[in-house]
């Protein structure tokens, strides 16, 4: 047997069932987290394991995922190709990498980070791979929306790895992606719901009609944009992330109000697509905001 040809292979699949992209979008808000937590410079030991082993855990909880839904990625276009239905890889390795991903992850927060990062990634690891994967999916059509804690913990996490506490704008990073996950998501479903439908997944477009999915998606839109102009009110960013966020804020309303007022499902995917630039962009802002204040403020203090 050449296992010169089966291990790259093999560690492709490995790598599938951490979902990296997901899993950089989680380490990017966790890194925006950690930066808006200090005005000062960052540890290397703080940032640079408080990533690894929020990413550790990250990539556990969605082992676990594929793992609890491999029945029902079979069943689906978008996922019957994931590495467990091909039969590439077993749902016992699965549970295996997964938990040997998820015990490194809790040994390096503990002992390079603080206790309390380390217990808010272990819930939000448990929140995603337990709790909205085994139950919330599968019994309610807020799935997404219940289950959204977990995925909008990051930059939580990002704060509490460099200052040891929880604080009141971290928990406004958390709020600005929990609303931000029913529209991201509810766009996908909306194009995948005869999947959703067939594998008895009881996402809104499907117990609710896709109209009612389209007009919550603008509803919870219209929502987040507001959210995200409580950064400027309580004065924790200034006026580059608010023209930021208002100009990404009009094109995702925009995408949304395209999205309602068509008749079928060609925008779904435009939208869903807009939904990740959009969150990734304005991070991108909040950051860039943050930086050019305090180069501000210590110029002016200097002159």
């Amino acid at each position: 047997m050449n296992t010169t040809a089966i291990l790259p292979g093999l560690w492709r699949e490995y790598l599938e069932l951490c979902k990296p992209k997901v899993v950089l979008l989680i380490l990017f808000t966790a890194l925006v987290g950690m930066f808006l937590s200090t005005e000062g410079w960052i540890p290397f030991g703080k940032w640079f394991w408080g990533l690894v082993g929020i990413g550790l855990a990250a990539s556990a909880g969605a082992a676990l995922n594929h793992w609890v839904d491999e029945e029902i990625d079979s069943r689906m276009e978008r996922t019957y190709g994931r590495p467990l239905p091909r039969g590439n890889i077993t749902g016992r390795q699965a549970v295996a990498f997964a938990l040997v991903l998820a015990a490194t992850s809790m040994s390096l927060l503990l002992f390079f980070v603080n206790t309390l990062t380390a217990a808010l990634t272990f819930a939000s690891m448990v929140g995603y791979a337990v709790i909205y994967s085994m139950f919330l999916k599968r019994s309610t059509p807020q799935n997404i929306v219940l289950g959204g804690a977990a995925g909008a913990a990051p930059p939580v996490l990002g704060w509490t790895a460099v200052t040891g506490e929880m604080h009141g704008e971290a928990l406004l990073l958390f709020l600005i992606i929990f609303v931000w996950t029913p529209p991201h998501f509810w766009a996908l479903a909306i194009r995948r719901v005869e999947d959703y439908a067939k594998a008895d997944v009881p996402m809104l477009p499907v117990t609710h009609g896709i109209a009612f999915t389209k007009l919550h998606i603008l509803l919870y839109t219209v929502l987040l944009v507001v959210i995200t102009l409580i950064p400027f009110v309580v004065m924790m960013s200034g006026t580059i992330y608010l023209a930021g966020a208002i100009a990404l804020g009009a094109g995702f309303v925009f995408y949304s109000i395209r999205l309602y007022r068509s008749p079928d499902d060609r925008y779904a995917m435009k939208t869903f697509g807009y939904s990740i630039f959009y969150l990734s962009a304005l991070f991108a802002f909040l950051l860039v905001d943050h930086y050019a204040r305090i180069f501000i403020r210590a110029y002016f203090l200097e002159a």
